[in-house]
């Protein structure tokens, strides 16, 4: 199929299609679906828009996330983690107030 006719069954101009297929973000969520059902792969659309499978989207949330904040211990004094006290041990007497 020419340019020229995939224009014309998306009622586009060829700029338009130009700024689609290079991912413009600037172009209607209508022509893209336009686009897909001409070319037979309507389908596809909900694949295309599950955030799930957006590999970069999900990177670029992944790099938004805080940094984790390290629990940092108190220096060892020679005994073992499970001899020595630990201030955030739970009383179960509740005489910790």
């Amino acid at each position: 199929m020419s340019v020229a006719d995939f224009c014309e069954r998306l009622g586009v101009t060829d700029k338009t299609l130009a700024k689609l297929e290079m991912g413009d973000g600037g172009v209607r969520l209508e022509t893209m679906a336009m686009a897909l059902m001409v070319l037979g792969e309507l389908h596809r659309l909900g694949e295309i828009l599950d955030p799930a499978k957006d590999d970069t989207g999900l990177v670029l949330d992944q790099a938004r996330l805080p940094e984790r904040i390290v629990n940092r211990r108190r220096p060892s004094s020679g005994r073992s983690d499970t001899t020595q006290e630990r201030s955030d041990e739970i009383d179960d007497e509740g005489s910790a107030f």
